[in-house]
């Protein structure tokens, strides 16, 4: 065993906040527990500063909140 975290995989609308329930976009993966938690963006705005200084390997998808879908008319992109 190496130590080495692995591949974390994207988020899916079927990953939920740990806190809330909605739609998870951060995923906060834990070192010594090995284990995760999950978010929506404005729970993890609240606790990814301390999850990070603790060690936690951060994967933030929030950006994907701004993003016009693929199927929008190019005037609303």
């Amino acid at each position: 065993m190496t130590g080495a975290l692995a591949p974390t995989k994207p988020l899916t609308a079927l990953d939920r906040c740990d806190r809330c329930g909605a739609q998870a976009y951060i995923r906060a993966t834990l070192p010594l527990a090995g284990g995760e938690l999950l978010f929506c963006a404005h729970h993890g705005r609240q606790h990814v500063a301390a999850l990070r200084d603790k060690g936690a390997e951060i994967l933030d998808e929030s950006a994907r909140l701004s993003e016009s879908p693929a199927t929008a008319p190019n005037d609303e992109r």
